[in-house]
């Protein structure tokens, strides 16, 4: 049985795309006289967008559906890439996320993810756990319930500590004021346990309770009911990678793939 890509299954539900609508700047009609051809719906182009980020699926595959054309999504996305439309909606997801359920900055958590990159392009490199094969690094902070908050992408070779400062600096809404005796608590594994990591964490306001290799497991092993602290972002890079066009990297400008991510995190 053929499938029908342009039902509502296949398609951005309603009130997510009524809450991405006012992001999208409004066209301007460049042609001399006013004419030209009609603009294919925004609303198409995005689900076509959305389409390609869950199924992974190539940009011409998209001819072959009936949403729209893969040139115009492509085009369309990165357009919108270019003006920030996807920051904005992981910004504004972030807003509603803090007044619905409020943003737990009292234990965040980072960490990075490898991803291949078969095309290769900006900020990818040798991936030492795929046999020096193409790669990116994807550098993620969470909350403490694995909401997405800071990210950033470097190449596979690029060591997790090195990302940190940019991971910290991309959030896109601002920290909350550090009160008296008071500072945020960011969680890190062994491979951030370098003095230059706590000399960054100190000028940011954190404290950073970094863990040693084993540390933990005899920490949950002496206590009965201890808390995990870092499933969030264990946790929340296997959700992103869900959407294929996350899992494999396959768009050469870094700004595009980073548009992937930020259109990924408010889902």
């Amino acid at each position: 049985m053929k499938r029908n890509y342009t039902s509502p299954g296949y398609q951005l539900p309603e009130p997510l795309w009524q809450k991405m609508a006012p992001l999208i700047p409004q066209h301007k009609n460049t042609h001399r006289f006013g004419g030209g051809r009609p603009r294919v719906p925004d609303r198409q182009c995005m689900d076509g967008i959305y389409f390609v980020l869950r199924t992974g699926c190539q940009w011409k595959a998209l001819d072959a559906t009936g949403i729209c054309s893969g040139s115009t999504a492509h085009s369309r996305f990165q357009e919108w890439v270019e003006a920030g439309v996807f920051l904005r909606f992981w910004q504004e997801g972030l807003l509603e996320y803090d007044e619905l359920k409020g943003i737990d900055w009292d234990w965040l958590s980072a960490d990075g993810c490898l991803t291949k990159a078969p095309l290769g392009g900006e900020n990818t490199g040798p991936n030492p756990t795929d046999r020096g094969k193409r790669g990116a690094q994807r550098s993620l902070m969470t909350d403490a319930r694995g909401a997405p908050l800071g990210l950033a992408v470097a190449g596979a070779h690029r060591h997790d500590m090195k990302l940190l400062p940019a991971t910290l600096q991309k959030v896109p809404i601002e920290y909350p004021r550090p009160r008296a005796a008071y500072a945020p608590t960011l969680c890190l594994d062994q491979a951030y346990d370098v003095d230059e990591v706590r000399e960054l964490l100190h000028r940011f306001g954190f404290t950073a309770p970094i863990r040693r290799r084993g540390e933990e497991a005899r920490a949950i092993a002496r206590k009965a009911g201890y808390r995990a602290r870092r499933w969030g972002v264990e946790r929340t890079p296997s959700w992103m990678n869900r959407f294929r066009r996350l899992l494999i990297r396959w768009e050469k400008k870094p700004e595009n793939y980073i548009g992937r991510n930020q259109s990924s995190a408010p889902i």
